[in-house]
Parts: C-alpha cells; sequence; structure tokens
C-alpha cells in the first residue's frame, strides 16, 4: 500500500480512501497499484462484505495526473498502451471480478478518469455539492479509463456522447436525474448515510448478495433464455444454503407470533 491510498476494514466493510488531497486525488501508478491491490484484497477476502470508495480533502477524484502524463509525452505508441492497459484498466477488469457490492461515495468533484472510477462501481452517492465531467476532451485524449464503457450504459449513448465532446460540468441533483447517481445527500450527511445504507447490505446474506451482481451484469450480456437457466441455477443454489432456511423459518415464525 501507500500514503497516497489508504485502506481500513472495520465490520465487514472495507473503505478505499484516495488520499493526495493538495492533487484533488488526481491518481499516480504508486496509487493504482495500491488500488489494486486493495480491491484484490476485497475479492478475496471472505470477511468483507462491501467496498466502499471516497476521497480525502474537497475532490473525489480528478483523474490521471497531468504533470505525471506529461513526463511521458515521448513515449511510444506501445507504452502509452501498455502504461493504460497493464496498469489503470487492471481497476475496472478487477472490478469485474468482484462480486461484492462496491459504493462510490463522491464527496466532491469527479473528473475524466476519476469520473470513470465512480462509474465502474456499483453505486454512486454524491454530496450536494459534487460535480462530475468528461474532461479528456479538454486535453485532447480519448476516454481510456472505462468511461465510453460505462457511461453510455447508465445515461444513453447521446447524454455520454454530449459529456465527452463537450467537457461540460454537471452538478449532482442533474446527475441523479439521468441516472448517473443513486442519491443525493447534504455534504455533513454523505458518508454517515452512504454507511447506513453499507450496514444494512453487510447484513444480507453474502451469497445473495454475489449471486444477484452475477445475474445483473452477466445478464446485461445474455439473451432471456440464457438469463431464466442462468438464475434458476443460483436459485437452486441459493435455497439449499442455511442462511436462506433460517431466514424463511422466521419469517413463518414472526408471522404466526403476530397472528396469535
Amino acid at each position: 500500500m501507500t500514503e497516497q491510498l489508504q485502506f481500513s476494514v472495520d465490520e465487514g466493510i472495507a473503505r478505499i480512501v484516495l488520499n493526495r488531497p493538495e492533487r484533488l486525488n488526481a491518481f499516480n501508478f504508486a496509487m493504482i497499484d495500491a488500488w489494486v491491490a486493495a480491491l484484490e484484497r476485497c475479492r478475496t477476502d471472505d470477511a468483507i462484505k462491501v467496498v466502499m470508495v471516497t476521497g480525502a480533502g474537497e475532490a473525489f477524484c480528478s483523474g490521471g495526473d497531468i504533470v505525471e502524463m506529461g513526463e511521458r509525452l515521448e513515449h511510444t505508441p506501445e507504452q502509452r498502451k501498455n502504461e493504460l492497459f497493464h496498469r489503470i484498466e487492471r481497476i475496472p477488469l478487477t472490478l469485474e471480478d468482484l462480486d461484492k457490492p462496491v459504493i462510490a461515495v463522491v464527496n466532491g468533484v469527479a473528473t475524466g478518469a476519476g469520473m470513470d472510477m465512480a462509474l465502474m462501481c456499483d453505486i454512486r452517492y454524491a454530496a450536494r455539492s459534487a460535480r462530475f465531467a468528461e474532461t479528456y476532451v479538454k486535453v485532447g485524449l480519448v476516454p481510456g479509463a472505462g468511461g465510453a464503457h460505462f457511461l453510455p450504459r447508465l445515461v444513453g449513448p447521446a447524454r455520454a456522447l454530449e459529456m465527452f465532446f463537450t467537457g461540460d460540468f454537471i452538478d449532482a441533483e442533474e446527475a441523479q436525474r439521468i441516472g448517473m447517481v443513486n442519491r443525493v445527500f447534504d455534504d455533513a450527511l454523505l458518508m454517515q448515510e452512504a454507511e447506513k445504507i453499507a450496514r444494512r447490505m453487510c447484513r444480507a446474506p453474502s451469497l445473495t448478495l454475489r449471486m444477484t451482481k452475477r445475474a445483473i451484469y452477466q445478464g446485461l450480456r445474455n439473451d432471456l433464455r440464457s438469463n431464466l437457466d442462468m438464475i434458476s441455477s443460483h436459485y437452486a443454489v441459493i435455497t439449499a444454503t442455511a442462511e436462506h432456511r433460517e431466514l424463511v423459518h422466521g419469517f413463518i415464525t414472526e408471522r404466526d407470533r403476530k397472528k396469535g
């Protein structure tokens, strides 16, 4: 790990905090490597039920460190492709293998690849003061961190292209209106409210969460028959678990108690 990325686990919730507030949490390769390592730990540690990602200070993440990018301007096209695919793009690829809830807690500005890092999480909660922009066009770049994949799936191709073509900012309320953000909270309540929801998820059966997440994401790539076949297999496995049986018996017992 590195001081530029803080990682902790408490009562089933893993917290990843981007910690370069003086640079609006712009990421460098050291932070990316630590980020991937943290996500791998979240994937393999059964004690971790939910993952929360946020930024230190006033920003969520302002994307890649432009100063560091400037130092690589003379690299060959092959080097530039490899630095993206083998470093930065490991984040979305690792997240694809992480079948636990991942919540982006967007506490401030999220731009470029920083916005994309929020998009690739499962759920996004934003502070009322948060602002979002796909700023690649302002430095002559294409959206290389996964935004071209995730954003149109959330808001549709036309709205995604408008954001990519203009680089304009939208506020948290607009982000919620177009389906990019799940909920908006007052700044002072953001983390408290996000943690409250994360704790509710922690109380749910882990296998149910994991299989539901798999069904949603795999279902986006499958036809109806394949999806129904897959979910019926998930259903068969879930109904054989002790947790499911205990919850069903508990529900019936509580219902009978109320009737009596």
